[in-house]
């Protein structure tokens, strides 16, 4: 019998009950994706700082932690009053609300939409849509193998989630925001959100994913996205996480583009106590296009880690990609990027850039961009930069009569806008340049 690590032992428990429960109703295919998932997680486990891609980033809180499954679908004190609170509402679309990974369709508004348009519990969807999710579901870039243990946790515990298939040819002209909530009980819990999008071929449609806390709760979200563009089609995306400040925050999102397709990516992260975001963007056929814009904002003891992979397979493909950090206190960043040129891919055009301003003496962030090219005939650059407020910028707006302490904030506010202002959905944008401008450093006039 297999020798089980403490560590594991009470997520492997808590599946083998699960599994004793789960009843059938069409979804019986899903237990094998499941149970490939737990068992990988219970040969690898963890990940240590002995692993490359882990190594600036401990993940012994999350395992330390005695996290409980949540209860998931309780709306309890969540009124429209309090989800407005928590995304800029009132915007028209169609919102799913989830929490603790669970659908909710009393806080839920569904909206009309092209034909075709399926936007639904994935609970429902792994039942009555099987022909539309079983080719993607864990298929988007494969499993999440040695590099992904917790996207493996997610899909071993996959039973809700949110469903988009959007119909060839189809124009949803509102965005689709999932919105995904995270409460703690008498003890600390775990969820695992989940969420298969899937883009046919010619398609457009615009995707906000929101993922958030109603107090200083101790929890732990473990969230998977998966998402297929397919040929010709323009997906935009957008990823804001605004979890409690004592939560853990550990994402996955995969992205596959087809023949010209394009995604567009901005993720936004503000909470958590130690957050964790890989993406892995897969442009496996000619001409595909990404864009991947990032903002990470911390203070205190926060810890914000993200890992990128843009993987150019096929000719004629193009990435963007800019993240910026800015980090007070003694909080820290994480930035590695990797932007991976196959031999076949030839005429790629791909630009890397991290950014990063530390306004504390104490701060730190560590920027690795890499760039692993197999072809000659391409076209590729990356930079990163690590500094603090310009000194002659500050002299400049204070030699003009504006304060040190409001010249200092208009300078932070000025290099976060520069990916806030990408955002096309106007109530997210407005909201988050709000709160952004509340989030400005305080405590900094009298630095020199």
């Amino acid at each position: 019998m297999r020798s089980v690590a403490e560590d594991r032992k009470p997520y492997l428990d808590e599946f083998a009950r699960l599994e004793k429960e789960e009843p059938g109703n069409g979804r019986a295919w899903v237990g094998p994706i499941r149970r490939a998932a737990i068992d990988r997680f219970a040969e690898r486990g963890f990940p240590t700082q002995k692993e490359e891609a882990w190594r600036c980033t401990s993940v012994q809180p999350i395992v330390r932690a005695a996290f409980m499954p949540a209860q998931g679908g309780r709306g309890e004190g969540l009124t429209p009053e309090v989800l407005e609170s928590l995304t800029f509402e009132p915007w028209d679309c169609s919102h799913l609300v989830f929490v603790n990974g669970r659908y909710v369709p009393g806080l839920s508004r569904l909206r009309g939409g092209p034909p075709g348009l399926k936007v639904k519990s994935l609970q429902e969807a792994l039942a009555a849509d099987r022909d539309q999710v079983e080719p993607h579901l864990e298929r988007v870039l494969g499993p999440g193998g040695a590099a992904r243990p917790f996207a493996d946790l997610n899909t071993a515990f996959l039973r809700d989630g949110a469903f988009v298939f959007v119909p060839a040819g189809a124009v949803v002209e509102e965005p689709i925001h999932l919105l995904f909530v995270s409460t703690a009980e008498e003890r600390p819990t775990v969820s695992h959100p989940r969420a298969l999008v899937v883009a046919g071929d010619a398609s457009q449609a615009t995707i906000v994913e929101s993922f958030v806390g109603i107090r200083d709760d101790l929890y732990f979200t473990n969230a998977v996205t998966e998402i297929v563009a397919g040929a010709g089609s323009v997906l935009d995306h957008y990823r804001l996480q605004r979890e409690s400040r004592e939560a853990f925050h550990v994402s996955s999102l995969r992205v596959a583009i087809g023949r010209n397709g394009t995604v567009a990516s901005h993720a936004i992260a503000l909470g958590g106590a130690l957050v964790r975001n890989d993406v892995d963007v897969l442009l496996g056929a000619e001409g595909g296009d990404c864009t991947l814009n990032g903002l990470y904002v911390t203070s205190g003891r926060q810890h914000v880690d993200t890992h990128t992979v843009i993987d150019h397979a096929r000719p004629n493909g193009t990435s963007r990609e800019l993240y910026k950090g800015v980090l007070d206190d003694a909080s820290r960043g994480v930035f590695d990027g990797m932007i991976l040129v196959r031999a076949d891919a030839r005429k790629s055009d791909a630009r890397q850039e991290n950014r990063n301003l530390l306004l504390s003496e104490e701060a730190l962030v560590d920027s690795k961009p890499t760039l692993q090219i197999l072809n000659d005939d391409v076209k590729c650059s990356h930079a990163a930069t690590i500094g603090q407020l310009d000194e002659d910028a500050l002299f400049y707006l204070r030699s003009r009569g504006i304060g040190d302490e409001a010249a200092r904030s208009l300078l932070v506010h000025a290099f976060m806008s520069d990916v806030v202002g990408r955002i096309k959905v106007a109530p997210v944008r407005a909201g988050l340049d709000c709160l952004l401008f509340t989030r400005l450093p305080k405590h900094h006039g009298a630095r020199s």
